[in-house]
C-alpha cells in the first residue's frame, strides 16, 4: 500500500510537470484546471508526515520544486497578482509548496535552490504594490480568493524558513519582513473589523475576517522566525516598517469605533479571535519598536523623522503617533463584553500596559540619540520654545504635578507620562541652552521638579529615577549658565535631597541609580558655588543629618564603586568651592563665618580618608586621582587637615588583597586627631614597614591594585607599568602635595620620605632633559632637595 501511495503521488508530480511544460507553450484554461486538481491532491497528501511512506522526501527529490516555481511564474506573467481564473490553481500550488517543506530541511533546501520562496515573496510584493499611497488605516480591499493566496503565501515562507537559516538569510536579504508587515498591517488594521461594512452576510463577514486575522497571525509568526538567526550582524528589519506599525497604534486611542460588528453578540468565538488578534498586533508591533530602538541607531534616527498616515488625508510623525498612544491609548470597551471573564480582561489590560511601557523606553532611546537633537529641539517658533514635542513633554510633568496639587490623582496610571517626559528631557539636556530653557520661563521647571511630589520618601522609585536624572543633567551646566544655580538654589534643591530619604535607602540596583543621580546633582551644584555648598555642609535647623554627612555615610556602607567615587567627588567640589570661591569678592562677615564653619567641618579624619580612598581605588582614572590630590592639597593648608592626610595616606584600599604597611598604619590609627579612624579589617601587628617602593597587589589581568593612597601616589609619580598614563599635571600636583607635608614633622612623614625619595630622585633625573617635562623636573627636584635638606644628619 505504501508503494502504491507513493506511485500515485509520483504520477501526480509527473502530471503537474507535464502541465507546466504545456502551459509555457499554450496558456490554456483546461491546463490550469488540471494544475488545480493535481496540486490540491498533492497538497492534501502532504499535509501530514505520519503515513507509512516518506512521501515528502520522495517528492522532494523529484522535479516538483522546479515545477511549482515555474507554475507560479506562469500564473502571474508580469501581473501583480493572479487574475481571477488563475487564483484557485495558484492557491493549490502554494499549498503544495507549503506542505512539501513542512518540517523538512532537505525539501526547504530544494525549494530554495529552485527559487520557490523567492517567487512566493515576489507574489506578496505584487499585492503590496496595490496598497494606496499614501496608505491609511482602512482594510485593503481584497476578495476572498486573494486573501487565501496571501495567507497561504505567508504560510509558505513560514514553513520554509522556520529553523532553517539558508531560507532565512535569503528572505532577509530580500527585505521580506518589510513586505510581510506592510501587507499584514493593511489587510488587518487592528480593530477595523468593528466598523467594517461590506454589505455581505454574517457568514461572509466571518470568512473574510477569519482570513484577515489569520494573515496577521501568520505574518507575525513569520517575522519572529526570520528574527531567530544566530548572525547578529544581519539587519533583519529596517526602519521602513515604521509607518506601518506606528499608525495602527492610533486605533487603540479614543474615540473607539462604535460596536456595530455583527459579531458582537452573535459569534463569541469569532469575537474572541479578533480581539486577541488586535492584542497580538499591538504586542508584536510595540515589542518590535522597543527592541529596534534599543539596538539599531538607524531606527532611532528614523523614528524621530518618519511620517505615518492615520488617514489618506492626515499625516503625522511616527514619534507623535507613539506619544499619542502613550498619552491617550486606552483599553477597548469590547474587552468588557460578557464573553470575557475577569482573568481575560486583566491579562489584556496587563499586556496593554506593557506595550505602553515598551514604547516609553523607545521614546527615551530616541531622545538619547545625540543625532536626533536637531529634530527634537527646535527654537524656530518663539511661541513654542524648543518645539512642540518638548513642550508636550514639559506639560506631562506639569499636569501630573498639578493633579497632585489639586488632590485629583486617582492612582499611578499617569505617572508614566511624567516618567517618560523626565527621562526623555534628561537625555536631551546635553547643552547649556537646553538646560537654561527648561528652567526659564515659560517652562520654569525648577519648582515643579524640586517639589515634594517628585522628591520625597513617598515618591515612586521609577518617578524619582526620572526626575533626579533630569535634575542631574540640568545641573551639570551650573558653571556655564548662572540661571541654573540661581533657580535651583531658590527652590532648595540640596535641602530637598537631604530630606528626601534617597541617600538613606538600602542599596539595590534601582536605589543605586537614584542615589547616583542625587549625588550627581549635589556634585554639580557645589562646583564653585558657596550657597549650595553651605546648604550641603552646614547643620540643618531640624538637627537631622546634613546632605554631606548622608553622602559620607553612604560611601562607607555602599558596595558600589560608582557611588563611592561620585560621592567622594562631591567632597572634592565642596573643598574646592570653600578654598577658591569669592576670593576677590569680599564676602560678607556672615558668609565668611559660614565658610569658616564649613571648613572646620571638613577637617576630620573621615573627610581625609574619603579623599585618599578615592585616590587609592582610581588607578584607571587619572582625573579622579588628580581631583583627590587637589582636594587633600587644599586641606593640607590647615595643620589639622595636613595631619589627617598624613594618617589617611595609609588607609587600606578595600580593592587590594594585600595588607598595608602594618606598624605604620597601626601607629597612624592610634594617633589620629579629633576622631577615630577605623580600618576595613584588622591589620597584622607583625607586618613590617617597607622602606622601599611598595609592592602592590595585582588582579588577574596583571594591573596594579594599590594597597592605599600612598601606593597610588608613588605609582602615578613613577608612571611606569600603570594601567593608564598619568599626565604631567597629575605628577606635578603629587610633588606639590608631598612638599606641603614638609610642614608637619612626624614619624609618618619620615616613613613617607623613605618610600618617596628614591622615586622622586629618579623622576627628577629622567625628566630633566625631556622636552615638555620641565615643570615636572623642577617640581621633583625641589621636592627632593627640600626633603633631603631636612633629613637628619
Amino acid at each position: 500500500m505504501a508503494s502504491e501511495v507513493s506511485i500515485d503521488l509520483i504520477q501526480l508530480e509527473r502530471q503537474l510537470h507535464d502541465l507546466s511544460v504545456s502551459i509555457r507553450k499554450i496558456d490554456a484554461q483546461d491546463s490550469w484546471l488540471g494544475v488545480e486538481t493535481a496540486s490540491r491532491e498533492l497538497a492534501n497528501n502532504l499535509r501530514v508526515r505520519s503515513g507509512p511512506a516518506d512521501n515528502h522526501t520522495i517528492l522532494g527529490k523529484t522535479e516538483l520544486p522546479q515545477t511549482l516555481t515555474s507554475l507560479l511564474a506562469s500564473a502571474l506573467k508580469g501581473s501583480h497578482f493572479p487574475v481571477e481564473n488563475r487564483s484557485a490553481p495558484v492557491l493549490e500550488v502554494l499549498r503544495a509548496g507549503a506542505n512539501l517543506c513542512m518540517d523538512h530541511d532537505e525539501n526547504r533546501a530544494a525549494l530554495l535552490e529552485a527559487g520557490f520562496p523567492q517567487a512566493v515573496l515576489t507574489l506578496l510584493e505584487g499585492y503590496a504594490e496595490t496598497i494606496p499611497s499614501p496608505p491609511d488605516l482602512r482594510p485593503l480591499p481584497l476578495a476572498i480568493p486573494h486573501l487565501k493566496i496571501v495567507r497561504t503565501s505567508i504560510g509558505v515562507l513560514l514553513n520554509a524558513s522556520i529553523g532553517f537559516d539558508p531560507v532565512k538569510f535569503r528572505l532577509i536579504s530580500l527585505e521580506a519582513t518589510l513586505t510581510i508587515i506592510k501587507l499584514s498591517s493593511t489587510i488587518y488594521p487592528p480593530t477595523s473589523w468593528t466598523s467594517y461594512q461590506n454589505n455581505c452576510s454574517e457568514e461572509g463577514f466571518t470568512e473574510e475576517w477569519t482570513l484577515r486575522s489569520g494573515i496577521s497571525n501568520w505574518a507575525w509568526r513569520t517575522v519572529s522566525a526570520l528574527k531567530d538567526v544566530q548572525n547578529e550582524s544581519l539587519q533583519i528589519i529596517n526602519s521602513e516598517i515604521l509607518p506601518w506599525i506606528t499608525a495602527p497604534l492610533l486605533k487603540f486611542c479614543p474615540p473607539h469605533h462604535p460596536e456595530v460588528s455583527p459579531l458582537v453578540d452573535s459569534d463569541p468565538y469569532m469575537l474572541d479571535n479578533l480581539v486577541q488578534t488586535d492584542v497580538e498586533f499591538l504586542e508584536e508591533s510595540c515589542t518590535l519598536i522597543e527592541s529596534l530602538s534599543l539596538d539599531v541607531e538607524d531606527f532611532r534616527l528614523e523614528l524621530g523623522r518618519a511620517t505615518c498616515y492615520p488617514t489618506a488625508d492626515e499625516s503625522m510623525s511616527c514619534l507623535t503617533a507613539i506619544l499619542n498612544f502613550i498619552e491617550y491609548g486606552s483599553y477597548s470597551p469590547l474587552w468588557r463584553r460578557p464573553i470575557f471573564d475577569e482573568v481575560d480582561i486583566k491579562n489584556k489590560e496587563k499586556a496593554f500596559d506593557i506595550c505602553k511601557a515598551a514604547l516609553i523606553k523607545s521614546v527615551v532611546e530616541v531622545f538619547g540619540e545625540e543625532k536626533n537633537e536637531d529634530i527634537l529641539w527646535s527654537e524656530s517658533d518663539p511661541e513654542h520654545p524648543a518645539g512642540l514635542i518638548v513642550e508636550r513633554l514639559v506639560s506631562w510633568i506639569k499636569e501630573y504635578s498639578a493633579k497632585l496639587d489639586a488632590g485629583k490623582q486617582t492612582g499611578l496610571d499617569r505617572d508614566d507620562l511624567a516618567i517618560c517626559a523626565s527621562l526623555s528631557l534628561g537625555n536631551l539636556a546635553r547643552k547649556a541652552n537646553v538646560a537654561t530653557t527648561l528652567l526659564s520661563p515659560p517652562y520654569s521647571l525648577a519648582p515643579i521638579l524640586c517639589s515634594s511630589h517628585f522628591i520625597s520618601p513617598s515618591t515612586d522609585i521609577k518617578l524619582k529615577h526620572g526626575i533626579l536624572g533630569l535634575l542631574k543633567h540640568l545641573s551639570q551646566f551650573t558653571k556655564i549658565s548662572p540661571i541654573i544655580p540661581k533657580v535651583l538654589a531658590e527652590v532648595g534643591i540640596i535641602e530637598r535631597i537631604a530630606t528626601s530619604g534617597i541617600l538613606d535607602e538600602k542599596g539595590d540596583a534601582m536605589a543605586d541609580v537614584i542615589q547616583l543621580s542625587a549625588i550627581g546633582v549635589c556634585k554639580h551644584m557645589c562646583n564653585g558655588n558657596l550657597d549650595h555648598t553651605f546648604a550641603l555642609v552646614l547643620p540643618r535647623v531640624d538637627n537631622n543629618p546634613t546632605g554631606l554627612s548622608q553622602i559620607l555615610a553612604l560611601i562607607k556602607r555602599s558596595d558600589s564603586i560608582s557611588i563611592k567615587s561620585e560621592g567622594s567627588r562631591v567632597l572634592v567640589n565642596v573643598v574646592k568651592s570653600l578654598w577658591f570661591s569669592e576670593r576677590t569678592l569680599g564676602p560678607s562677615e556672615e558668609r565668611q563665618k559660614k565658610k569658616d564653619q564649613c571648613i572646620s567641618i571638613l577637617l576630620t579624619p573621615e573627610c581625609a580618608t574619603t579623599l585618599t580612598a578615592l585616590i587609592a581605588r582610581s588607578n584607571r582614572y587619572p582625573i579622579l586621582v588628580n581631583e583627590g590630590i587637589v582636594a587633600i592639597s587644599l586641606l593640607s593648608t590647615h595643620k589639622l587637615g595636613g595631619m589627617n592626610n598624613l594618617c589617611s595616606l595609609f588607609f587600606k584600599n578595600v580593592n587590594a588583597k594585600t595588607p598595608c604597611l602594618g606598624p605604620l598604619v597601626l601607629e597612624a590609627l592610634t594617633t589620629t586627631l579629633n576622631g577615630n579612624l577605623v580600618t576595613e579589617e584588622p591589620l597584622s601587628a607583625n607586618s613590617e614597614a617597607s622602606s622601599s617602593l611598595p609592592t602592590p597587589s595585582s588582579r588577574n589581568d596583571g594591573l596594579l591594585v594599590p594597597r592605599h593612597a600612598l601606593d597610588m601616589l608613588v605609582f602615578a609619580l613613577r608612571n611606569v607599568d600603570n594601567p593608564v598614563n598619568f599626565p604631567l599635571e597629575v605628577r606635578v600636583n603629587i610633588c606639590t602635595f608631598f612638599l606641603q607635608l614638609q610642614r608637619y614633622s612626624s614619624a609618618h612623614l619620615a616613613r613617607i620620605k623613605d618610600v618617596v625619595l628614591p622615586v622622586v630622585e629618579q623622576v627628577a633625573e629622567d625628566s630633566e632633559d625631556v622636552v615638555g617635562e620641565e615643570k615636572l623636573a623642577k617640581a621633583a627636584k625641589l621636592l627632593f632637595e627640600t626633603w633631603t635638606r631636612s633629613q637628619p644628619g
